[in-house]
């Protein structure tokens, strides 16, 4: 597995409760903050696809409205 580094920046405060927390499940902080992001990131995407599921859904029964209405039509 290549490994890239990512950075940003943390006040005081965040950094030490992040390490205290890391600590005590113990993670080393990068770890933690890697599980932490996944994590986000699982949810994010969770939610991008329920999103575009109602979308498509309501798209989908939209046309089903319009087809069903048209059953009829011309069938005598």
């Amino acid at each position: 597995m290549h490994a890239t580094t990512l950075s940003f920046r943390a006040g005081d405060d965040f950094a030490k409760q992040t390490r205290a927390l890391a600590n005590s499940l113990g993670l080393k902080s990068s770890d933690y903050i890697r599980q932490a992001v996944l994590e986000k990131n699982e949810r994010e995407m969770a939610q991008r696809i329920a999103a575009l599921s109602r979308k498509l859904s309501a798209e989908h029964h939209t046309i089903n409205e319009s087809v069903e209405g048209s059953l009829a039509d011309g069938l005598d």
